[in-house]
């Protein structure tokens, strides 16, 4: 009888133990994602409730027309990110993806300076829903269909 009692005590401790590492182990992994998590902000957002210093962030929004400028040194642009309710000036230091252009969609990964200008680390150029490939652009409508199906 005794030894039936001191077996169930030492699963429950056992449960116990196994459940306190669980939660921990989660606890310690929330904690870690947290630290490397990178923000997104639209512009309007960035303006009102800046984040703090050197914290790595993304700002998506649409690259304001008349705004590009390249640097004498053919490698920095300056543009602004707007969202129709506020703009943000970015300055990126690097090869741009061939789909960055005025008024395109874009994600810029970085940091925002005590000035309000924002440094990107990273470019990401979107397209928008009307996007067609270079190589079907001179297609009819039914040929670009027949070449879609025979991809399938």
């Amino acid at each position: 009888m005794a030894t039936a009692v001191k077996a169930k005590h030492q699963r429950l401790v056992l449960l116990v133990v196994a459940l306190v590492v669980l939660i921990g182990a989660a606890l310690l992994a929330a904690w870690a994602l947290r630290n490397q998590a990178s923000y997104f902000y639209v512009p309007s957002e960035i303006v009102a409730k800046p984040p703090e210093p050197d914290r790595a962030v993304r700002l998506g929004g649409m690259v304001e027309k008349g705004s590009l400028k390249t640097a004498a040194d053919g490698v920095t642009i300056n543009f602004a990110v707007q969202d129709g309710k506020a703009r943000v000036p970015v300055t990126f230091h690097g090869i741009v993806p061939s789909l960055f252009v005025e008024g395109s969609g874009v994600v810029a990964e970085g940091r925002l300076r005590a000035d309000g200008t924002f440094v990107a680390d990273n470019l990401l150029a979107k397209h928008d829903e009307n996007y067609v490939p270079r190589e079907m652009q001179d297609m009819t409508k039914e040929q670009a269909q027949k070449v879609m199906q025979e991809t399938k």
